[in-house]
């Protein structure tokens, strides 16, 4: 079992942290501790963020205390320079301190892990599989401004254009839990590039976010409700990958949940990832479980079309990019399809906690 986060609702306990902080410094002395390198790579990891978390902590408090003696006595004085400079500081301070409430939201029992991000278009042929190559690349470019690591996992080239499908592994502290609201159907209107016609269309495509899952997770599978197949991968790769059955697909006929993996040339090492990212789609099935008492997401989980899109990509006849749970939204479309994505992920992680805490009240 983890720790408890030092943090609930949204609000730091400093009393907590810090007390988790001196056992993780403890256990950090410990020379036995790299007898097991994975424990003690999460360990450090925990560490790390917890005393970064503390550290912004005591510099905004130190922060806002100077700035706010600074404009007192610019005001006594009458210096509207150095009252205003001082206002400056303050909104600057508002915003991190704005930014290190929602890393204090990011307490789920996986947040801090790796991600993998899936993407599929909905039914329309390449202009459903144009629209998931440009949610492949949003989210490519998102995370890598983020300084996340992005590795394919396995892709389909669309028939014209496009994608039939991507996954990407997401490496990064917390790279789970700012992705996971991000689950659900995107639909796109937009002038058709394939209409010779010039006429508008709707799109869809949609974003499954799961937890790379460490081994203290215990998820059983029994094998025997596992069907394994193996195929040649598709797209480039070298003659090996393209000459042999290297790419492994595994479907859980329990659930009817299908992973595949053909980022490696051995069949070895594809089979041992997509076990893992089997493990990883069934514990995410487990926590989608537990959440369905707190709010309800099995809208964004259904049919890829209408009526189920939890964002709105509008490029014709106006520039509008609206999330419709949080009504955050923007004109600037080029900048979200850039990767500008914090502002709906921030509303909507908010939001999600939000509705956690008062349902569990």
């Amino acid at each position: 079992m983890t720790s408890p986060p030092p943090c609930f609702g949204g609000v730091f306990d400093w009393d907590t942290a810090q007390k988790r902080l001196d056992e993780l410094n403890a256990k950090a002395e410990d020379p036995t501790l790299w007898d097991d390198p994975t424990q003690a790579q999460k360990l450090m990891r925990e560490r790390n963020r917890l005393d970064q978390a503390m550290n912004e902590v005591t510099t905004v408090e130190a922060e806002l205390e100077d700035n706010l003696e600074v404009a007192e006595l610019a005001e006594m004085e009458g210096d509207e320079d150095l009252f205003g400079e001082a206002l400056a500081a303050l909104q600057g301070l508002k915003s991190r301190a704005g930014k290190a409430e929602l890393q204090a939201l990011l307490s789920g029992e996986a947040d801090g892990n790796d991600a993998y991000l899936e993407i599929h278009p909905g039914a329309g042929g390449t202009e459903a599989q144009d629209w998931a190559s440009m949610l492949a690349r949003m989210y490519t470019r998102w995370a890598e401004k983020a300084g996340y690591k992005v590795e394919v996992v396995e892709a389909q080239a669309g028939d014209e254009a496009g994608l039939k499908s991507v996954t990407y592994l997401i490496k990064g502290d917390n790279a789970y839990g700012w992705l996971k609201t991000e689950a659900g159907v995107h639909r796109l209107v937009r002038i058709s590039p394939y209409d010779s016609s010039g006429r508008r269309h709707t799109s869809f495509a949609s974003a499954w976010v799961y937890p790379l899952i460490d081994d203290s997770i215990e998820i059983e599978i029994e094998e025997k409700d596992v069907r394994t197949d193996t195929y040649r991968a598709s797209g480039a790769g070298g003659q090996h990958v393209n000459k042999t059955d290297s790419a492994v697909r595994l479907t859980h006929e329990p659930t009817g949940i299908v992973v595949q993996c053909q980022s490696d040339r051995s069949q070895h090492k594809n089979r041992s990832n997509a076990w893992d990212m089997l493990r990883a789609r069934l514990y995410e099935l487990e926590l989608q479980k537990r959440e369905e008492a707190a709010q309800s997401e099995a809208d964004s989980k259904t049919d890829i079309g209408w009526g189920h899109q939890i964002r709105s990509y509008v490029l014709q006849p106006y520039q509008m990019v609206k999330d419709l749970r949080t009504n955050v939204e923007t004109s600037d479309t080029q900048g979200v399809l850039d990767g500008a994505l914090d502002d709906f992920m921030a509303a909507s992680l908010a939001a999600r906690v939000g509705t956690e805490d008062g349902e569990g009240a």
